[in-house]
């Protein structure tokens, strides 16, 4: 009898110490797909390149892909400033129609070599678009979020009343090692006049 008993008291044990195995294969599996699912909703919401915030309710960036545009939804755009010649891709039109996002799109040429080939009327329209509030939230983007983009971006903040050599200091912060010198003259000359009017609350002024 007691023999038995044993016998009873042992398969019980070997059955606990399956259950338990299967309870912990079960526990790592679950825990495994939940860092999948994590991974998964991560990749999800990737920023453009070069994304970054300007000040409230302004944003910049190279061009966004189709990649970028769960991660975008997030903004809750109402404008996007394109700032090169080509025509938009069907992708990204559809995107914005989809989400009731505005385009304003002030061809800027890519390879500028001189300084006469920055259009100062361009910027400066583009800058109006900028800072009307009514527009915000609002992305500006052109290829890589560099150039173009830093030389809008350097324009407002001289309208911020920044210090040139902050300014300076972002430009390079994005274009790096491709900086240019025209860029960089181009907004030492520009002068933000006509724009006083324009209803934008500056939380990055006189820097």
């Amino acid at each position: 009898m007691g023999r038995f008993i044993e016998e009873v008291i042992l398969e019980d044990e070997e059955e606990f110490a399956v259950d338990k195995k299967i309870v912990i294969k079960e526990e790592v599996l679950v825990e495994r797909q939940n860092e999948v699912k994590k991974e998964e909703e991560e990749d999800m919401f990737v920023p453009p390149l070069n994304f970054s915030m300007v000040d409230n309710g302004v944003f910049r960036s190279g061009f966004p892909g189709v990649s970028n545009f769960t991660f975008l939804e997030t903004l809750g755009l109402r404008s996007i400033i394109y700032l090169c010649p080509e025509p938009y891709p069907a992708a990204n039109s559809e995107f914005l129609k989809s989400n009731g996002i505005r385009l304003f799109q002030f061809p800027i040429e890519g390879n500028k070599e001189s300084f006469a080939n920055i259009p100062e009327d361009t910027i400066r329209e583009a800058l109006k678009i900028v800072l009307d509030v009514r527009n915000h939230p609002l992305l500006i983007h052109c290829k890589r979020g560099k150039h173009r983009t830093g030389c809008l971006v350097g324009c407002l903040r001289k309208s911020q009343r920044w210090c040139l050599s902050s300014v300076f200091d972002e430009y390079r912060r994005f274009a790096a090692a491709k900086a240019r010198i025209t860029d960089q003259r181009f907004m030492e000359k520009f002068y933000a006049t006509n724009l006083s009017h324009l209803s934008f609350s500056l939380s990055c002024s006189k820097r």
